[in-house]
């Protein structure tokens, strides 16, 4: 019983600091919004799902006040199930989107969107491949011979054609994933598609062992993730307003990796109480051991890093993919990364870990 009182307390704590610092949060925009205290732009930010570790380092720049300091009263909107905020950016009622992976602004590029983007806080797209272990599934190479291959259907009109194209996987293994882990728990030649810093932890409490992980991004799959996103009318007109953001943003995902973040997982079981404090921390230690946000590019230039020769060769796999054909996007007006690169927070990292 001790134990148990002791879980709920400590639950209980962190729902009321998650409670007290969105108070002062709301406060403060408030204030700013009457004239009170010195002047902050207020900006509303959305995300592409419920709060989780992944959104982290935003929760972080909230909660411990780095983008007050930058001068910004920050509204974070969750995203989920029922909630599309993508079309919220362009139609201006958002200021700024977090969305998946390059293939979203190709999209939106192709499509005539005017939004571009300005940061990529994740290096590596943490869409992966599970397997059982001791099935022959340790090496990637042996994954397209797998029997049964359960993948969501977004993902079979997308990464899936890639890996048809790069790795040889075949249709005839696929069946359908509906985010449910039954089929794949049951079935141990199988193999299915996860975020890699979210279902490994639920296949482990669910089935009791730690599936085998491939990131498709540590095998050729290029792409950024968790992109933020601005209107091209920001950019052009209020670029201090983006720096600022993206500025603070990073500090957050540094402070959120490196630092004291139980100020950030508060916030974030006060917003998303599914989740809970071992789920948020494990999902973290596997973002940093994946590499993740900090990792090649981010390790010289500061997290959020992206270059436009990256990006141009992805847009390249995918056009063999037969995704897109040559001429679809314009590339230049893909990304804005005037607003990236600039070794941002990297002074904090190294007081933080000395690395």
């Amino acid at each position: 019983m001790r134990k148990i009182h002791s879980r709920f307390t400590r639950r209980a704590l962190l729902f009321a600091a998650g409670a007290s610092l969105l108070a002062v949060g709301a406060a403060r925009a408030q204030d700013a919004a009457n004239g009170v205290g010195p002047k902050v732009d207020r900006v509303v930010f959305a995300t592409n799902w419920k709060a989780q570790a992944a959104h982290g380092g935003f929760y972080q720049a909230l909660a411990d006040g780095t983008y007050t300091k930058f001068g910004l009263a920050v509204e974070i909107r969750q995203g989920g199930p029922q909630v599309n905020n993508r079309p919220l950016l362009p139609a201006g009622r958002i200021d700024f989107l977090m969305t998946g992976n390059l293939l979203h602004s190709f999209d939106n590029v192709k499509q005539g969107v005017p939004t571009v983007a300005v940061a990529a806080i994740f290096q590596k797209d943490p869409q992966a491949l599970l397997a059982h272990p001791d099935q022959g599934y340790e090496k990637f190479e042996a994954l397209k011979d797998a029997p049964v291959a359960l993948i969501a259907k977004d993902g079979q009109f997308t990464w899936w054609q890639w890996l048809k194209v790069r790795h040889g996987f075949v249709d005839e293994r696929l069946k359908p994933y509906n985010y449910n882990l039954g089929p794949f728990l049951a079935n141990p030649r199988a193999i299915q598609q996860g975020y890699s810093v979210a279902e490994p932890i639920y296949v482990e409490k669910q089935g009791g062992f730690k599936p085998i992980v491939h990131l498709l991004a540590d095998h050729g799959f290029s792409t950024y993730s968790t992109l933020i996103e601005a209107r091209v009318e920001t950019v052009q007109k209020r670029p201090d307003l983006v720096q600022r953001f993206v500025d603070a943003s990073i500090i957050g995902w540094y402070n959120y990796l490196y630092g004291d973040r139980h100020v950030a997982n508060a916030l974030m079981l006060k917003e998303n109480p599914e989740m809970t404090g071992e789920e948020i921390e494990a999902s973290v230690e596997l973002m940093k051991s994946q590499g993740i946000v900090d990792s090649g590019e981010s390790r010289d230039r500061g997290i959020g890093a992206m270059n436009n020769g990256r990006i141009r060769d992805f847009y390249e796999s995918m056009v063999r993919a037969g995704l897109y054909k040559q001429n679809d996007v314009e590339l230049s007006k893909v990304a804005a990364t005037q607003f990236v690169n600039r070794r941002i927070g990297l002074d904090i990292k190294q007081k933080l870990v000395g690395k």
